[in-house]
């Protein structure tokens, strides 16, 4: 199994394409066996993308002590050295793009350039939805909330009118094939603790690479909002937005063709 010792955890790891290195860091939910994720996604095909499962989920170690957003983001960085990159292309989905935003101003040298995908930067600019208010709900309920706020023109109105899809759509949410694994619960548990300790928002003039910050129009988790104000602040950042809510890179064709046209220029 392809794993990598590096800090204090067993990190488990995939690689796929050809090109340019790139560092692909997922959400929350992220587990390589999860499909589809961004090593079966367009970025393969102009990239040599490495991701991998962080600390807590997956296959990776789940620690038994408290994480933090800067534990992520010297993981990333250990993880770059263990596979011999310098200095990388980086790509951040939701939670990953909090900690990609940690990795670039605690590890400046290692980022060349920095995709941010509906996420947000705490503090001031706004934070994420608070997803671990959500984790003593029963497994419906909670799956009910993360379907609308992942995309918010899921409304009672549009539940009414397409109940097939909505009963698809919240099986997604409780479907979790990995749940009796030892520690999986408790690794989730202490990154959604990181997750709502994050801010970076008074750190975000010192970002010097070029950023992209993307995202969904219907996003209620990772408010267009807060995506407009981490663009503003970051200089020279550009800001794009696409037809789509929290999964907007799978909803609009044309978000991942914008991400490698930024990242390869």
């Amino acid at each position: 199994m392809p794993h990598l010792t590096v800090r204090d955890i067993d990190i488990f790891f995939d690689r796929a394409g050809a090109g340019a290195p790139l560092l692909a860091i997922s959400g929350s939910r992220g587990d390589l066996r999860r499909k589809p994720n961004l090593l079966e996604s367009p970025l393969t095909k102009s990239f040599d993308m490495l991701a991998y499962d962080q600390r807590g989920l997956g296959r990776t170690s789940k620690p038994n002590k408290a994480y933090s957003i800067a534990d992520y983001a010297d993981d990333a960085a250990a993880l770059l050295d263990a596979v011999g990159w310098e200095r990388v292309r980086v790509v951040g989905v939701s939670f990953g793009g909090m900690v990609a935003l940690e990795l670039v101003l605690r590890h400046p040298d290692r980022v060349s350039k920095l995709a941010l995908c509906c996420t947000s930067p705490g503090g001031e600019g706004g934070s994420s939805y608070p997803l671990h208010t959500l984790q003593n709900l029963p497994a419906d309920e909670r799956a009910r909330v993360m379907m609308s706020i992942s995309d918010t023109r899921r409304d009672a109105g549009w539940a009414a009118g397409n109940p097939r899809k909505l009963e698809e759509l919240i099986g997604n949410f409780t479907d979790d094939p990995f749940a009796e694994e030892p520690g999986h619960q408790s690794g989730i548990s202490r990154l959604l603790e990181a997750r709502r300790q994050h801010d970076t928002w008074e750190r975000l003039a010192h970002i010097g690479c070029p950023v992209l910050t993307c995202g969904g129009k219907y996003d209620g988790i990772a408010l267009p909002s807060s995506q407009e104000r981490m663009a503003g602040k970051i200089a020279g950042a550009t800001l794009c937005m696409f037809e789509g809510g929290h999964q907007f890179l799978w909803q609009d064709s044309s978000a991942f063709a914008e991400i490698v046209r930024f990242l390869a220029e």
